[in-house]
């Protein structure tokens, strides 16, 4: 279309996935509509037109499929994450039982204490991986356990987790390599991960019981697993990670949230903003549509850049500064509207435990090294090893 300026940059490459951002920052000069010609898709890199395209399910459809490859989408079709109502909330309704904020109240005192018991080892030690060693503590321990998983599946959860991410992107190369995985979590949930083999108090099990009670259909049980198992683990260890590697970069703003813990929910928003785990979902459009002035047919598959709304200087002041004190809740990391993430309550608890034990610990981070994870879906570091200080030591 004549009206919408086109771009052939590749967000899947390697550079683009390791820093996307000066591709984000490109786009969003180019106009609120951008034609991502190697893929076919209309990107939004503005905050104002994704956060529009969140908010209205009805014209920019899940149903479709919300990845990349045409495959896939029409194989995912009903999923939790490719459908919308009435039918993902139904399905949304269970999934979302255990994981809303008042059930948190049950599951905090455990979190707590493993979060206590994971930064009191590692602080002492005074150097680890904090992706792997602190990031992914409480996922692999609490939340897997809470999941109710037989223990083959709980070994396999990181592997399928980032698998299932990968296929988000379009069919490439880590996209092949990707499928094998994906196959054996959606056949080990089909034939493994059933009543008599899961923990019968565990949330994989309640979404049975709840078939049995008629709030959903039996068949939809094993695929609202990649519920439990995709954004449980990899966005949270994430999100974690992105939070210690910028406290770190930002001395400053450490001692600003350990002198005032009031503003630990701000810092996990602040993080969250700059370095979104999840950069980009896509969605259909059901009919003709008009955004901001540039018309798009009935059809189109809009890419909706998260990462890249969530610097856009239109709306957020000095966009690449890391402030805690700016206190930006409106942003979309956790997206919006009727899918905005089920499990950010949780997610949030399990930061929050984490910044809470280091400040009482930690004065200093410094990177020793870092490796970013590139991974189609999801954008941050697989590795992050630091050496810590404490009031102590310094």
């Amino acid at each position: 279309m004549s009206d919408v300026p086109v771009s052939d940059v590749d967000l899947f490459t390697h550079d683009a996935r390791v820093d996307p951002y000066p591709i984000y920052e490109e786009l969003r000069a180019l106009g609120p509509v951008v034609h991502l010609s190697r893929y076919d898709l209309y990107a939004l890199a503005r905050y104002e037109q994704v956060r529009a395209a969140l908010m209205d399910w009805r014209t920019f459809t899940s149903a479709r499929g919300v990845f990349v490859d045409p495959a896939l989408n029409a194989q995912l079709e009903g999923i939790t994450l490719c459908s919308d109502p009435p039918d993902h909330t139904m399905m949304r309704a269970v999934l979302g039982r255990p994981l809303r904020q008042d059930r948190m109240r049950d599951v905090a005192p455990r979190i707590e204490a493993e979060a206590d018991r994971v930064v009191s080892k590692l602080v002492d030690r005074g150097r680890f991986d904090a992706a792997t060693e602190l990031a992914e503590h409480l996922p692999m321990t609490v939340v897997s356990d809470l999941v109710g998983l037989p223990d083959q599946g709980r070994v396999q959860m990181l592997k399928w987790a980032a698998a299932i991410w990968d296929v988000q992107g379009p069919a490439n190369e880590r996209f092949t390599n990707a499928m094998p995985s994906v196959e054996e979590f959606l056949a080990f949930a089909v034939n493994d991960a059933v009543p008599g083999n899961i923990d019968p108090d565990g949330w994989a099990a309640h979404l049975y019981q709840a078939a049995d009670r008629g709030e959903l259909p039996r068949e939809k049980c094993p695929v609202m697993m990649l519920d439990y198992v995709t954004p449980s683990l990899d966005t949270t260890i994430l999100a974690i990670t992105n939070a210690i590697a910028l406290f770190a970069q930002h001395p400053e703003q450490w001692d600003r949230l350990r002198a005032d813990r009031s503003l630990i929910p701000h810092a996990i928003n602040e993080s969250l903003r700059l370095e979104s785990p999840v950069p980009q979902f896509s969605r259909v459009l059901t009919e003709d549509h008009e955004i901001d002035g540039v018309p798009l047919p009935a059809g189109s598959r809009v890419a909706l850049l998260y990462g890249s709304a969530n610097r856009d200087e239109r709306h957020y002041p000095d966009p690449t500064r890391f402030d805690i004190t700016r206190r930006p809740s409106d942003h979309l990391a956790f997206g919006r509207g009727e899918h905005v993430c089920v499990g950010m309550h949780l997610a949030r608890l399990e930061i929050t435990a984490l910044l809470h034990r280091l400040a009482d610990r930690v004065s200093r981070f410094e990177i020793v090294a870092s490796t970013p994870m590139i991974n189609n879906g999801l954008r941050g570091l697989e590795h992050l090893e630091v050496t810590v200080q404490t009031d102590e030591t310094r």
